[in-house]
């Protein structure tokens, strides 16, 4: 190899590991919290019942709600925006996102703890303790996308190890009191921990007079995600509570079942934006051409794992799968196909999305993601209406599959208008 040679292929030989080494410690802070929302799953569904497990199953729906508009005010434009820029720039921004994504927790807690006690019943302790532990888990998600954003994967690894270390102890205590709201409580806390360990990994600490000044700075960003992600967590949530009116709560258990056994893939969905989003960004910055092949890899990849990972459920045998799930395996099992193929088409809709988020292109993955969540709610009930939980999980196996050819037309679209943009504008005199 010649010197000139050894010039041109070392610095892409270079960024090409440098790509990898970030991606595998996203992919290790994924497999870290995947195991730890399975390992919550698991242990609640075993030690609560079909019924019981249910309404803890409606308290993280409304979770994920929370989270989604968290991630879109707060820290998905830290992704789009501060990526890969000069460590005080991201610094300043880190504070003032994390300190928005605290507010919102603290406002929207406030708020689950008034309507728990208003409830009562079996539900309402589990919305009012969700209430009490929502800043923790917001502030702690917020962490994990700073560090991502600034290619410092190893340490939102190792602050959902401390999340998982402390989870332990805490959800013995809660097996011991024997309630939803307690395991709420150990399952929330624990996060709690784990976000004041992310002030002293960042030392940063979050400026929560300044949130609003953020959410002004980032609003033509903010609130276009705030809506793509409220309307995905919003249909979930829709499904969920309307399958319970439908079916039975016992039935919004099975389905959070029948999620538990995809867990490796679907915690992996939910938080890939950490590593995508800002690995899509570089792409783009580098090597725009690239954007399409990047984005094609990446949802093909998922979409390959989660079948294969779905096949080898169906052959997992009932006694293994009731020494798992308990009382939940039966029903759960029964939606492995299904849940699977929903896994998948969300899978490779999602290297689109991370495309569209790379690009800025706002307005266009919001339309998508309408477009999904509409269909997602609209399959879900009217499958739970025609044929009871199986039903409502085909329903939303033919939405997400349909969608995300959505997702990939907008991905097109978004760089052939991308690509004309960048073309500068020839004068003539």
């Amino acid at each position: 190899m010649t010197t000139e040679e050894e010039k041109t292929t070392t610095p892409a030989g270079s960024a090409r590991r440098a790509v990898v080494g970030r991606l595998s410690w996203g992919l290790a802070d994924q497999a870290a919290s995947s195991m730890s929302n399975f390992a919550v799953g698991v242990y609640v569904a075993r030690s609560l019942g079909p019924t019981a497990f249910g309404v803890f199953s409606l308290a993280w729906v409304t979770y994920g709600v929370v989270l989604g508009a968290s991630r879109g005010l707060a820290t998905d434009p830290l992704m789009v925006r501060f990526s890969a820029v000069p460590e005080a720039s991201w610094r300043a921004a880190v504070g003032r996102s994390s300190g928005a994504a605290l507010g919102l927790g603290a406002a929207v807690g406030a708020v689950c703890l008034l309507v728990g006690l208003a409830l009562g019943g079996s539900v309402g302790p589990a919305f009012s303790c969700l209430g009490v532990v929502l800043p923790g888990l917001l502030l702690q998600d917020a962490w994990r996308f700073a560090f991502f954003a600034a290619g410092a994967g190893k340490k939102a690894f190792v602050n959902d190890l401390v999340w998982g270390v402390a989870l332990v102890p805490a959800m013995v205590v809660a097996d011991r009191v024997g309630s939803v709201a307690a395991f709420v409580l150990a399952w929330g806390g624990s996060a709690a921990v784990a976000a004041g360990y992310g002030s002293l990994q960042s030392g940063i600490r979050p400026r929560v007079a300044q949130a609003r000044g953020w959410l002004r700075e980032q609003r033509d960003l903010g609130y276009r995600y705030l809506v793509e992600n409220s309307s995905l967590s919003g249909a979930g949530q829709l499904r969920a509570y309307g399958l319970g009116a439908i079916a039975g709560v016992g039935a919004v258990g099975a389905v959070r079942g029948a999620e538990l056994l995809q867990g490796p893939f679907l915690a992996l969905l939910m938080g890939l934006s950490l590593v995508t989003v800002a690995e899509a960004a570089r792409v783009l910055r580098q090597a725009p051409h690239r954007l399409g092949r990047f984005c094609l890899l990446l949802g093909g990849g998922q979409a390959a794992a989660a079948l294969l990972w779905g096949a080898a459920l169906l052959l997992v045998p009932d006694g293994l799968g009731e020494l798992v799930l308990g009382g939940v395996w039966h029903s759960a099992s029964e939606l492995i196909v299904p849940a699977t193929l929903s896994v998948a088409g969300a899978g490779l809709g999602t290297g689109a999305a991370a495309g569209l988020r790379a690009l800025g292109a706002a307005r266009r993955s919001l339309r998508a993601q309408l477009f999904a969540s509409v269909c997602y709610a609209g399959g879900g009930l009217g499958g739970a209406v025609v044929a009871g939980t199986v039903g409502s999980a085909w329903g939303v196996a033919a939405a997400t599959v349909g969608s995300s050819a959505v997702w990939w037309l907008h991905l097109r679209a978004g760089r052939r208008e991308h690509h004309v943009n960048s073309i500068p504008e020839v004068r003539t005199s």
